[in-house]
């Protein structure tokens, strides 16, 4: 007989899924059994009668018109504290109701312990702060796509700003490897308004291709058409949207002209809010007709590659290109474009050195970030250790580990939730020191501060304070907690030795020691460039930068700005005043071609030119080292003067004395003669080896841009942030035809030219001392911890004959050892870090010998100091005191 099959009987209803985790949290234990027991049956009933999709829709209605009962019910009992004797039965109860009770010791346990909770927040605020901060920054300029289309498609060639006209119009119907190029140069206009000021317009002149090959498209309007840049096509304007809403952001404006330059323009289109290239102040994009005869080399080529080039591999098209470069131009050696032939990635080529900076300062805040939490995780940790009774005692009597724990987190987590807000604010404030400390340049203005930044301070703050706990939960719930009662009684003698403690503080020393030695590395850079003697005297020069329309002729250009020199001279304060096209330390100075009659087996030679009025070696304090300089009847000269620097008279006159003798840079109105050499100045940049360079007055040249720096020499340092506005006010009263770009003193110029490495050993020395400071905490509140488990210890040494001075140097001796310990680790670090800043030295190794051992130095000082008081306080442990707790 067949045997029906054995069948196990149901079991009893049971909920499903998310509402029974639901209903579980927020019920009390003492009825949570018996009401989830009458859900579930009643939802087996109707799932019986009625169907599945009938009974969870019933669950999730019971579910969704109790939530709000049952969360005032379990917040109003944990906020009160209020338990009903049933639930005593219960242990740990609601899990939500334990949370709050739980939040709310933990804000008790922290205002009952200021200093601790304090430093703790403070600790992870500036760690959180600093790091939102420079991230904001790293993101808009490093992972924030650029404000183009497919910008890995588009690189710039080599030479930039280098490039002719006639180069760009000879291979514009095809550049091998990309599917378009555009040219662009400086183009910076003055703007005329009715019965307002000229003011300067930052922007560029471009080819009519520019925007097709970034692919960007306008707000309104249209960009550049073919042909708006040849002869005879009326001259056209693309503004930014910040430009165009300065200018009343009506629509109707596309279509209209404004004066640009002196040239009217008809404004085609506006870009949209956000667009820039190549660089975020450029705030018009103007044609210019282009000339094929036009061998001036200051264009700057940009590409967009062929479809399945990659711009990072253009070898083929390169070599073509500078094989017809080679057949088609002849080029001198310092500007023979077949040399060199590389494509530039857009972004690489838009952010330059910055990348470097940026990398290093978020690497620095990164550390310091690690340096907190490893502070507040050892602060969390000796708080654990010094109530080992306590926690032992409460686990005796039944409380659950698991509810210890929990207490903790939530104590880490409002530390954190305090640490994001702190953090939120010094994030907005170190932004803004980010922005003037970084060298971003010209893509300051591209940096944005938002929310993002809030949120990224609370969660930086809230994963740190989150990892903490985790260090002091673990070693209570591995501990033996039964155990701490016992070691209590023999005041820690037993107890463990504090080694996760003392791994914390040596990777805080080694973090400190890094930044330490990198700032003490750019110390010494930035020290060594300010001593470079550059040739002036800057301290007490005011510089007033300006531009005119570039539709002035040649005479009016001229009048503008001799006109402008006496006007500057008769300020209050001003001992002298002069002109230039350009000063020293700007960047690419003016490079004019140049034969010398004496000596024609040198044959044409370029050299640095400096077009100056007869005052300008006077006000910035360059020395004369032979025969004379300007004065000021030379401006009425019919010969041609000029002064050249030692450099060049020692290059093409070697034992000779150039006074006297002449140059020829001009095809007609006769040769130079040369009547003073002048001693060697900075003319690009700060570290390069002196140039070649001569000076000749405004009146002997022919042809000016429309461009002028103004220069004036105040009585005393102190004078010139006076000077340099009462000079920003002369000129716009009586500058008509001059826009005022930049006023700033001399030694501004000096402290950019000093660049990254000026700027960054400011920024590193402040985290640096930050890194220290924590770094010093670390090691005080390791050194107390461990005093404090070993007072009774000390207190029976001292009572059996041990010196307090020999307590003092033991303690103090393992605070040095932890520093040692971490300087040994942190020099390794040094040396493979400290590399990646070689490109920001000058004149020192990145593995400085006497950069390290003054940093170890710095470091052991700071641990001997955070050690002495706790030392100092052990050496003072009352024997009687002791042995009568014993």
């Amino acid at each position: 007989m067949t045997q029906p099959p054995h069948r196990r009987p149901p079991g009893p209803p049971h909920l499903p899924g998310i509402p029974a985790a639901l209903f579980r949290a927020l019920i009390p234990g003492a009825e949570r059994d018996e009401v989830v027991a009458d859900l579930a049956s009643e939802h087996a009933d109707r799932a019986a009668r009625r169907g599945p999709l009938a009974a969870r829709t019933w669950l999730w209605m019971q579910l969704v018109g109790s939530l709000p009962t049952l969360f005032r019910r379990s917040w109003w009992r944990a906020w009160n504290g209020f338990e009903p004797r049933a639930n005593w039965l219960q242990p740990g109860g609601s899990v939500f109701e334990s949370s709050i009770i739980d939040l709310r010791y933990s804000v008790r346990r922290l205002a009952s312990r200021p200093t601790y909770a304090l430093l703790c927040v403070l600790t992870l605020a500036l760690g959180a702060g600093g790091t939102a901060a420079i991230f904001s920054i790293v993101r808009t300029l490093l992972l924030t796509p650029l404000p183009v289309n497919q910008e890995e498609q588009l690189g710039v060639l080599w030479m930039d700003g280098s490039w002719t006209q006639e180069e760009f119009l000879h291979f514009r119907p095809a550049f091998p490897g990309f599917a378009a190029m555009a040219a662009y140069m400086p183009g910076d206009q003055t703007l005329a308004r009715p019965n307002e000021p000229l003011r300067l317009v930052r922007g560029i002149s471009a080819t009519a291709e520019i925007f097709d090959v970034l692919g960007a498209r306008p707000f309104i309007g249209r960009t550049f058409t073919a042909g708006e840049d040849l002869p005879g096509a009326a001259p056209a304007a693309v503004l930014s949207h910040g430009l165009w809403q300065e200018l009343g952001g009506d629509p109707g404006l596309v279509g209209q002209s404004i004066e640009l330059g002196g040239v009217s323009r008809i404004v085609v289109g506006v870009m949209p809010q956000g667009f820039w290239f190549p660089n975020p102040m450029v705030r018009a994009w103007t044609t210019v007709a282009l000339d094929p005869q036009n061998r001036t080399g200051n264009w700057t080529l940009v590409g967009r590659a062929a479809p399945g080039a990659n711009i990072g591999h253009m070898e083929a098209p390169l070599a073509a290109l500078v094989a017809e470069l080679g057949r088609r131009f002849t080029y001198p050696p310092e500007w023979d474009k077949t040399k060199g032939a590389t494509v530039t990635p857009l972004r690489q080529f838009v952010v330059g050195d910055v990348r470097t900076s940026l990398l290093a300062t978020l690497g620095a805040m990164a550390l310091i970030l690690l340096i907190a939490g490893v502070n507040v995780s050892a602060l969390m940790l000796g708080q654990v250790s010094g109530r080992g009774t306590e926690l032992a005692v409460r686990t005796a009597l039944g409380a659950g580990r698991q509810r210890l724990v929990q207490q903790l987190v939530l104590e880490s987590i409002v530390i954190g939730l305090l640490a994001g807000l702190a953090g939120a604010g010094i994030g907005a404030a170190g932004f803004r020191m980010l922005q003037q400390s970084l060298p971003l340049g010209a893509l300051a203005d591209a940096a944005s501060l938002d929310w993002a930044v809030f949120a990224a301070a609370i969660g930086f703050a809230l994963l740190t304070a989150s990892i903490i706990a985790v260090v002091p939960a673990l070693a209570l719930w591995r501990g033996n907690l039964q155990g701490a009662i016992a070691a209590s009684r023999t005041g820690g003698i037993s107890g463990r030795g504090g080694a996760l403690e003392g791994g914390l503080v040596i990777a805080q020393i080694a973090v400190a020691l890094l930044l330490v030695a990198g700032a003490g590395l750019l110390i010494r850079s930035v020290q060594n460039l300010r001593g470079i003697d550059i040739g002036i005297s800057p301290d007490t020069v005011a510089v007033v930068d300006a531009t005119m329309p570039v539709q002035l002729t040649q005479e009016q250009r001229h009048r503008a700005v001799l006109d402008m020199v006496p006007v500057l001279q008769a300020i209050p304060g001003v001992t002298a005043a002069a002109a230039a096209e350009r000063i020293p330390l700007l960047g690419s100075s003016d490079n004019w071609g140049m034969t010398i009659p004496a000596r024609p087996e040198v044959g044409s030679v370029v050299t640095a030119m400096r077009i100056i009025t007869d005052d300008y070696f006077r006000v910035m304090g360059i020395t004369l080292r032979r025969g004379r300089g300007f004065q000021r009847t030379d401006t009425q000269s019919a010969e041609r003067l000029v002064v050249i620097n030692e450099a060049l008279a020692a290059k093409y006159f070697g034992d000779l004395d150039p006074v006297g003798r002449t140059l020829r840079t001009f095809r007609q109105g006769g040769d130079e003669r040369i009547i003073g050499v002048v001693g060697n100045v900075s003319e690009n940049t700060l570290r390069e080896t002196a140039v070649a360079a001569r000076y000749m007055l405004y009146e002997h040249i022919p042809s000016i841009l429309p461009a002028a720096t103004f220069v004036l020499a105040a009585a005393t340092a102190a004078d010139v942030p006076r000077v340099v506005d009462a000079a920003r006010g002369a000129v716009l009263r009586e500058g008509r035809q001059l826009a005022i770009e930049r006023t700033r003193a001399m030694s501004a110029v000096v402290d950019d030219a000093v660049g990254a490495p000026g700027r960054l050993a400011t920024l590193l020395t402040l985290l640096a001392a930050l890194a220290l400071t924590l770094g010093s905490i670390g090691v005080y509140g390791t050194i107390s911890h461990f005093v404090s488990r070993r007072s009774r210890e000390y207190g029976i040494r001292i009572a059996l004959g041990l010196p307090p001075a020999r307590v003092v140097s033991q303690v103090i001796g393992r605070g040095l050892r932890l520093v040692g310990v971490g300087a040994v680790v942190g020099i390794a670090a040094a040396i493979a870090l400290t590399r990646l800043m070689a490109s920001l030295l000058y004149n020192v190794e990145a593995t400085d010998p006497g950069t390290l051992v003054n940093a170890v130095l710095v470091l052991l000082l700071a641990g001997a100091l955070a050690a002495f008081i706790p030392a100092r306080r052990a050496s003072r442990t009352d024997p009687v005191s002791v042995l009568r707790e014993s």
